[in-house]
């Protein structure tokens, strides 16, 4: 529920709070909203093992698809999809150092002996401009 929320948020919505409600009501306002959270988990909890009751075995057949639609809703982000591509099982990409080069076996045009030999970058030299790249 909160995932998307990190502690720089919750700061600046404590800091605000305090600037709102002030010193004194706050600590009553932070014990008023933990007790409706709770109550809101407890009915959500409650909602969730009635309807498993009710339904029986038919439940898992109804969350198979919504869990489905969260597997896919997290291979649509970009940063979990490049992540499953580098991580797959094949291993047919292997690291090195720098990131992930091409698969061992495949002949590419950097692996060619007329070709310069790629190193990483040393502190403060400038990577090589290509005019034509851009």
């Amino acid at each position: 529920m909160f995932e998307s929320i990190g502690w720089l948020e919750i700061l600046v919505l404590v800091v605000a709070a305090l600037f709102i409600l002030g010193p004194e009501r706050l600590p009553e306002a932070a014990s008023w909203l933990a007790r409706n959270m709770r109550k809101l988990r407890d009915y959500a909890t409650g909602a969730r093992q009635q309807l498993k009751s009710e339904m029986g075995t038919d439940f898992d057949e109804f969350r198979k698809p919504i869990e489905d639609l969260r597997d896919l809703r997290n291979n649509l982000n970009p940063r979990q999809a490049v992540r499953n591509f580098f991580e797959d099982d094949d291993n047919s990409y292997r690291s090195n150092g720098n990131g992930y080069a091409a698969p061992a076996d495949s002949t590419s045009p950097s692996s060619s002996p007329s070709s310069p030999q790629q190193r990483p970058l040393s502190y403060g030299e400038r990577p090589p401009y290509d005019p034509d790249a851009t």
